[in-house]
């Protein structure tokens, strides 16, 4: 018997004067699962997050978290989600232990429980030796991992994760996405948007990517770059002439092609002798495997988009 969606939504329309930031969006999370959502600025992710914590009212569709109408059950809802945000919301004039407890109580957890449990997480997310530290004593690493305790104070039954590691080096990037991945080994239900691709390829047991309010792909995220983009990239980069001649020479070839200002995408979905043959022809050629930046390029657009 397939297991109940921890979050299912169904036609979720969201329209803001005359702009739609969604439509008619229809998604699961499954129990222990890793959805990442994905899309460019503007594509509806932030307002998706935000009617899933009750902070903004849909203009249309169903939503149930847990089983149970979202907005008929809001409190007892939001107690079993945890959340952490795109922004830095922790208080600076408490200790990082303070921050625990006070977010805590919030919950109305027994400060016994509360004590334990927040020893447990600073020792998970290495901060046990801060935890008597004010929070402007921290690197921005330190206090990434402090907000991702701060979410699991609660127990949660869904964690929901804004740019989790927006702004931190890579050595403390991948602290944060050891501890998740073990998070997600222990079950834990998440909701992740980013827009570090390397992340998701990590983390993700499936991706769902929204485009002007759209969904337009979702799915495992091997199985969607192979079958959205192929099996290997070849970058070629030549003057524009030699580089039509070159997309009009592959016709007998199963690939699909990109020319961006004077850099040829040639997107393969199996092998062909004729690729094979470009390195002899071109010197400034990449050949890479296929990965999910290209997919999100191929579906979302290479052109920057401001809100």
């Amino acid at each position: 018997m397939t297991a109940e969606p921890v979050v299912a939504i169904n036609g979720l329309t969201k329209v803001f004067g005359k702009r739609q930031a969604v439509a008619g969006l229809r998604l699961e999370i499954l129990p222990g699962e890793c959805l990442a959502l994905l899309g460019p600025n503007g594509a509806g992710k932030t307002t998706t997050i935000h009617i899933l914590l009750g902070l903004v009212r849909p203009t249309s569709g169903k939503l149930k978290v847990f089983g149970r109408d979202l907005f008929k059950n809001l409190t007892w809802t939001k107690s079993r989600i945890g959340v952490v945000p795109q922004n830095d919301n922790l208080d600076p004039d408490l200790t990082v232990m303070e921050n625990l407890l006070t977010y805590a109580s919030y919950f109305r957890i027994k400060r016994r429980i509360a004590l334990k449990r927040s020893g447990d997480l600073l020792n998970f997310f290495a901060l046990k030796n801060r935890s008597n530290d004010i929070i402007q004593h921290l690197s921005g690493g330190q206090r990434r991992r402090l907000l991702l305790a701060r979410a699991l104070i609660n127990a949660p039954d869904l964690l929901i994760l804004d740019e989790p590691t927006i702004g931190l080096d890579p050595q403390a990037r991948h602290l944060m996405w050891e501890r998740l991945r073990a998070l997600r080994e222990q079950g834990t239900t998440m909701l992740l948007t980013t827009h570090y691709m390397e992340e998701v390829g990590k983390l993700a047991s499936r991706v769902l990517i929204l485009n002007q309010g759209k969904l337009v792909a979702q799915g495992r995220p091997g199985e969607l770059v192979t079958k959205k983009v192929g099996i290997e990239v070849f970058e070629v980069q030549d003057g524009i002439s030699d580089l039509k001649k070159l997309r009009n020479s592959l016709k007998s070839c199963d690939v699909e092609t990109e020319l961006v200002k004077d850099i040829l995408y040639i997107y393969a979905h199996a092998h062909c002798e004729e690729l094979e043959r470009l390195a002899a022809r071109y010197p400034r050629l990449v050949r890479r495997p296929a990965n999910l930046e290209d997919l999100f390029l191929r579906l979302t657009g290479r052109k920057l988009r401001e809100n």
